[in-house]
């Protein structure tokens, strides 16, 4: 394996972590936070490399874009962490055994995370500190479109660990080909578990070769249902926010499901969506409703793959439904169970829906760009689980560890 003595550094340097003292790494995280707002030029200068191979029309450049604003957002994010209570270490259960012995149920890290991801160079100062703060080492994967990103920040990351005499293959970035994805992907052993973050393809592909566990995150096809008994003032700013706020990004707005009823509302919904440019493929119902009062040249007929779709860009499908169960039944169809919202006053189709959707976050007369561990007073997030197993919804500090049991006994033995 072309990779087992990176893996084997980053092992050690996770069981070494066990030992560090929660000051510590608090300090780390303060410093590190410093050095990126100090070395802002640094990393704009690498990023820009990236950015002249991509394509500006793509949907991925606006995630792989660092400004300085979002830089300094970077670094509060990781003063947020750094601030937050350790998850390590918290007694879950306990229970004292007739027998005397004494047992307790403790959090612990996971030991080495893996992570892979594609054009988002936030991404690896997010992983780091939240992997640190909860006592792991982790394993990045980034894709060849950040590759000069990656690089600047993890040699800014592991300057701040060795400043602090702290191991620096406790954040390893590994080589941008397939062949080290496959292998990492199969490295029992040394990695504990993979997280990818990125497309429906990226993830897919994970899930499908990996050998080790996985936890899936990122896709996010989000549906907003305009229910018959919907607010139109409250559904104009949700609709808009949703798909404008920031379309590149996981929990943005792609299909607004409408009900037949309320079709008259789509020309005052289009009015600040076209202010944006968003292009609507809306469906037949919604087609005719919109001609004439909808730009022309944001306007077309959807098809079949205008729904399931995640755009992430300012792109997003209309679907005229004749029922709240149609609506229900056409969301768990195209889902991909991260965010759903519904917009209405009818308190039964409220909490119907909140039980029939099947989603990670599942949301009421609120935008679903409210999906984010910090939003949800969390601090930070890590990525939006997908899934069922262990986590689901924003991954924070908590679902970064796993758990063992402490037996204490003073010479007991177990009886035949």
């Amino acid at each position: 394996m072309r990779i087992e003595k990176q893996l084997q550094k980053v092992l050690e340097a996770s069981r070494k972590l066990n030992l560090v003292e929660e000051e510590t790494i608090k300090k780390v995280l303060l410093d590190l936070a410093t050095e990126a707002e100090a070395k802002i030029d640094f990393i704009l200068n690498e990023n820009q490399k990236d950015l002249e191979r991509m394509d500006s029309e793509d949907p991925k450049f606006d995630r792989l874009k660092l400004t300085s604003e979002r830089i300094e957002g970077i670094a509060s994010d990781i003063r947020n962490v750094a601030g937050l209570e350790s998850p390590v270490g918290r007694v879950l259960k306990e229970t004292s055994r007739p027998n005397g012995l004494n047992i307790k149920k403790i959090t612990v890290p996971f030991g080495v995370i893996g992570i892979i991801y594609e054009a988002r160079p936030n991404v690896t100062f997010d992983v780091f500190s939240l992997c640190l703060k909860s006592g792991n080492a982790c394993v990045l994967k980034g894709g060849s479109d950040a590759i000069y990103s990656n690089t600047a920040i993890v040699s800014i990351i592991q300057n701040v660990l060795k400043k602090h005499n702290l191991d620096e293959n406790t954040v390893t970035l590994l080589p941008a080909g397939r062949e080290e994805t496959n292998e990492m992907l199969k490295a029992h052993g040394y990695i504990d578990l993979i997280i990818p973050r990125g497309s429906q393809g990226l993830i897919n592909f994970v899930r499908e070769n990996a050998t080790i566990p996985v936890i899936e995150t990122g896709a996010g096809i989000c549906h907003t249902y305009f229910d018959e008994f919907g607010d139109a003032v409250k559904g104009t700013e949700i609709i808009f926010n949703a798909k404008t706020r920031r379309p590149s990004v996981c929990n943005a707005l792609d299909c607004l499901v409408i009900h037949r009823e309320r079709l008259g509302e789509l020309p005052a919904f289009g009015k600040k969506l076209s202010e944006a440019e968003v292009v609507i493929y809306a469906d037949e119902h919604a087609y005719d409703k919109l001609k004439g009062s909808y730009p022309e040249h944001l306007l077309f007929p959807a098809n079949e793959d205008s729904f399931g779709t995640e755009f992430l860009s300012l792109k997003m499908s209309v679907k005229t439904v004749e029922s709240f169960d149609e609506a229900i039944e056409q969301i768990n169809r195209n889902s991909s169970k991260h965010s759903e919202a519904i917009i209405s006053e009818n308190r039964q189709h409220i909490e119907t829906f909140r039980k029939l959707i099947d989603a990670s976050s599942v949301y009421s007369n609120v935008s679903t760009a409210f999906t984010d561990g910090a939003q949800f007073g969390l601090g930070a997030e890590i990525g939006i689980s997908t899934q069922k197993l262990h986590a689901r919804g924003p991954m924070a500090l908590e679902e970064l560890t796993s758990y063992k049991w402490i037996i204490e006994g003073d010479g007991q033995v177990r009886p035949k």
